[in-house]
This record gives C-alpha cells, structure tokens and sequence, in this order.
C-alpha cells in the first residue's frame, strides 16, 4: 500500500519537474530556439491552437526562426499571437509564404529580467512538488488503520526524501538555465 503511494508520487514528482524543464525551456537565451514558442497559442478560426500543430518551425541561423505554416490562411493568425507573446520581444514579419522571426540581443537588464522570470517558474514548480507531497501525505495518513504508525512514519521518511530529491532536481535545472542567461 505505501509502495503504491510513493510510487505513483514518485511519477507525478517527475513529470512535475519534466514540465518544469519544459517551462525553462520557453525562456529565452540568445539564439533562437523552437522550444521559446512552444506556449504561443494561435486563434486558428476562432479556437486556441498551439503553433507546433499549425506550422513547422527551423532555426537556419542562431538569432533567426523561421516558421512555415501548414496553411497559408494562418500567416497572419500567426503573426499576431507571436507579437502578443509576453516576454518574448520577437518581431516576426511575413512574406506571403512564411513568417521570419528575427530575436533581438538582449541587454543585460533583459537578461536580470530573465532569470526573475526563471526563478518565479522555479518556486511555481517547487510549490507544485509540495502540493503533490501533501496529497500523498493525506494518502499515507489514510492508510493509518490499516498499516502501523510505524510504517506510516517509514512511508513519510521516504516522501520527504523523494521531495528533497525532486526539488534539487529543479534547482539544478534553474541553476543551469541562470548560467545560460547570464551567458554573453
């Protein structure tokens, strides 16, 4: 029974730390990356649709994206929702066929602005772990007359060793992605 809860905690502590990542992902470096517009949702005939179901997306040189797009009816849809993107600061342009989307330098206080917005994500995804701990927490203080408080409290050892172990996860992963921002 604790084995079951840990273990499925464990896969939800990892896919929350994936997403995470995920979410580090789509802030920008200094080059342009597929990745940064994984969020751009494009009102395709009316509906949200992400930009990776309606276009495809290549990165020819390191500040430069360009993005093709399934159906020519979209450019402008496209066009659009990149513009409105926060924290992106891209200014793509169309030319009937595809739309070229240049990124700027960043400055070293867009770069500050960067890793706020990074740790921000950060603390997002550790509350998140902590949300999942709690609940399995509830899981394992449910299972109380069926299962020794001994076990109990084995089981709440291991929770809170599988935390740490997924919060440092996410701290090396911010580590990582603040070097890589600060990186002229």
């Amino acid at each position: 029974m604790i084995a079951d809860v840990l273990a499925e905690t464990t896969t939800r502590m990892s896919r929350a730390v994936d997403a995470a990542k995920e979410d580090f992902a789509t802030v920008r470096t200094g080059r342009a990356n597929p990745q940064m517009f994984q969020k751009v949702m494009v009102d395709y005939y009316g509906s949200p649709t992400p930009l990776a179901q309606l276009a495809s997306l290549a990165n020819p040189e390191a500040r430069s994206l360009v993005i093709t797009p399934y159906d020519k009816s979209a450019l402008k849809a496209i066009e659009q929702a990149i513009r409105d993107m926060p924290n992106l600061g891209a200014n793509p342009t169309n030319d009937g066929n595809i739309v070229r989307v240049t990124m700027p330098e960043l400055t070293a206080e867009r770069r500050k602005e960067y890793v706020k917005l990074v740790r921000t994500k950060g603390e997002d995804a550790k509350v998140h772990l902590r949300g999942i701990r709690r609940k399995a927490k509830d899981e394992l203080d449910a299972l109380k007359s069926e299962i020794g408080e001994d076990e109990i409290a084995r089981g709440e050892k291991e929770l809170d060793a599988l935390t740490r172990q997924h919060v440092d996860l996410i701290d090396d992963a911010l580590k990582r992605k603040e070097t890589e921002l600060l990186e002229v």
